[in-house]
């Protein structure tokens, strides 16, 4: 059976990235874009990762410009918004699918671990929702990401221990952090 550490990835510079280099760190990977009424979130990502990074955390972030086109810049560009704008200090992988024929492998084992379980009651969930239903009808029903700043919590095992989706408040996930870090 895979398991997340079997994965690589490519920095946004090009580089080869494995996720076994992380094996004993609890990781948070999240897709995202800058163009995205959830942009802001890089924000609260960077927060965590200050809080967090000296304890063992790791945030991987995955730009994708697979919903509604909010990510059109080259890497660079992307790099550039975020560190300047957000100062952001964590990984930052090259733009790629997470759904699709061309998705990352590793969104292929992140998703049969984890599937979509809703967007809650909140009024930005009730309008994913509502959203989603004119674009899939049966969104509902299958694992597939389904916004920007979905993201995954993996534990120090490498275990997939969560799944948030982009309406989930922020505080929840840095608890769920917490929580893996121990």
């Amino acid at each position: 059976m895979a398991s997340v550490y079997d994965f690589s990835l490519l920095s946004g510079k090009g580089e080869n990235v494995s996720l076994a280099d992380f094996k004993g760190k609890v990781m948070l990977i999240v897709n995202t874009a800058t163009g995205c009424g959830f942009t802001p979130q890089y924000k609260d990502l960077e927060s965590l990762y200050e809080e967090f990074h000296d304890k063992g955390l790791e945030i991987i972030d995955i730009p994708c410009n697979q919903f509604a086109g909010q990510t059109p810049g080259t890497d660079d560009e992307i790099h550039e918004f975020c560190t300047l704008k957000y100062n952001t200090q964590f990984p930052q992988m090259k733009k790629s699918d997470v759904n699709g024929e061309n998705e990352l492998p590793l969104y292929t084992y992140l998703k049969s671990q984890k599937g979509f379980e809703g967007f809650g009651m909140s009024p930005a969930g009730i309008a994913m929702s509502a959203m989603l239903k004119t674009i899939d009808k049966d969104y509902k029903h299958n694992p597939a990401i389904k916004w920007n700043f979905t993201k995954f919590l993996v534990d120090r095992e490498g275990n997939v221990v969560a799944r948030f989706e982009p309406t989930e408040n922020m505080e929840k996930v840095k608890a769920k952090v917490r929580e893996a870090i121990g």
